[in-house]
């Protein structure tokens, strides 16, 4: 009894580990570091996940990436979902990813839209309870971390724009179980002292988790409860707090906050210049109107000067070779980029493993062909000795060398009986090794 052996291919092998991993696998969450980035011009995501002891190959191809809400980047840590898989033609194991969010904020996100929902539901969101900002306001509340950057950005806005108006900081902690009681104490303190006609309450960027503060159903009754207008300007342009939507005003950064409660004193003095200037064009009008005369008549000479055209003639070639210059400039960068992704298409297209396994074949087809070819001719090398042999033995020279001969006429027909030769007439005798020629002298037919 012989042993039967079960013998697979690499890709059949490969074939039926995927199998098993998919069946064996349910789809599954998987928190980790996005390390070792690609994107490639068709549109999907390759990357690991790691944490301090292992790593793991993951692949988000681009129907799933289309729908994420946030954007993978290398150190970020998020949370994927999605199956194991093998990658076959190599035949390493990876992680498919169906969703992602980032780690950490699922929860907080789930919670800001619900406490979102319900202050909408209740009003504190609704337009018609928002507050005028002054034009000039007296005296501007800073509600924000006397060390944080934001402090700085906006004192820095507030004294280009209108040093003359006084800031009074109300220091709180912007981030942290202590932040949202003292931002709710700041304010009712605000509203308490008649010192201010206008707050900011505002920090700089952050994840969901540190702007988590300004998510507090107690700082938003706080900002609706306030008789004093409020000037939100929470983090990045992107970033969007439950504070923002009770305020008054949201600014997109707390440089903007500065901006929008700050009235312009460049604006305002230029106004001024603005006035002064007429009632100084007023009082010298005549003085002006003989200015302008001799003006033009400048004007009139200097256009008619030879200097005058080739002055504009200069600064019309100027434009021209600046529009040429950005012209090259955006053709050069748009070849540059062109050249760029034909390169990295190129070298994904590779195609030396290709060319290598069909060399290989190759050298396989010929090995085969020259065995193939050595094997048939040995085959009719030996049927053509067996062939040879055979027409050896019936060979009429065979035959000559055994002792007979061949009796052929002059016309070298062979002659079988006697009634095809008369006497006197030659004949030719052909022997094993060589022919006679002779003479009939009589026949004798047989009796």
């Amino acid at each position: 009894m012989t042993n039967q052996r079960l013998v697979l291919s690499v890709s059949q092998l490969n074939a039926d580990v995927n199998q098993w991993l998919v069946q064996g696998f349910p789809p599954i969450w998987v928190e980790g570091e996005i390390s070792n980035l690609a994107r490639p011009s068709s549109g999907h995501f390759y990357f690991v996940l790691k944490d301090s002891q292992a790593q793991l190959r993951c692949a988000l191809f681009r129907p799933k990436a289309l729908n994420l809400h946030i954007k993978p980047d290398n150190g970020s840590k998020v949370l994927a979902y999605g199956r194991i898989g093998l990658y076959e033609p190599r035949g390493e194991y990876q992680f498919i990813v169906e969703r992602m969010e980032a780690a950490g904020e699922g929860e907080l996100q789930r919670r800001f839209e619900e406490l979102k929902q319900a202050l909408a539901k209740a009003g504190l969101f609704a337009s018609e309870h928002k507050k005028a900002l002054p034009s000039y306001p007296r005296c501007i509340g800073l509600i924000t971390s006397p060390t944080g950057a934001a402090v700085h950005d906006i004192l820095n806005v507030l004294k280009r724009r209108c040093p003359q108006i006084p800031v009074l900081i109300y220091p709180v902690a912007v981030q942290g179980e202590r932040a949202a009681p003292q931002i709710v104490k700041a304010l009712q303190q605000a509203n308490h002292e008649p010192l201010c006609d206008v707050l900011v309450l505002a920090r700089g960027g952050g994840s969901l988790e540190d702007l988590w503060a300004f998510n507090e159903a107690s700082v938003a009754q706080a900002i609706y409860a306030s008789a004093l207008p409020i000037i939100s300007g929470i983090g990045h342009e992107i970033d969007f707090t439950i504070a923002d939507f009770v305020a008054d005003r949201r600014a997109p950064t707390p440089s903007a906050a500065a901006e929008l409660v700050s009235p312009d004193s460049a604006g305002l003095l230029a106004r001024v210049n603005i006035l002064q200037t007429q009632l100084q064009r007023s009082a010298q009008q005549s003085l002006n109107t003989r200015h302008r005369q001799l003006s033009q008549v400048q004007n009139r000479l200097q256009r008619q000067h030879p200097l005058y055209y080739l002055q504009q003639k200069t600064q019309r070639l100027d434009e021209l070779d600046l529009r040429l210059q950005r012209a090259l400039k955006l053709k050069q960068e748009r070849v540059n980029l062109r050249l760029q992704i034909l390169q990295q298409r190129l070298q994904w297209q590779n195609p030396s493993s290709a060319i290598q396994v069909l060399q290989t074949r190759l050298q396989q087809h010929r090995q085969h062909l020259q065995h193939f070819i050595e094997q048939k001719l040995q085959n009719k090398g030996q049927l053509f000795s067996l062939q040879a042999s055979r027409l050896q033995a019936y060979s009429p020279l065979a035959t000559l060398e055994r002792g007979y001969a061949l009796v052929l006429d002059n016309n070298q027909q062979l002659i079988k009986t006697t009634s095809q030769i008369k006497p006197q007439q030659s004949i030719q005798i052909r022997l094993y090794d060589g022919e006679l020629t002779c003479q009939v002298l009589a026949t004798k037919p047989k009796t």
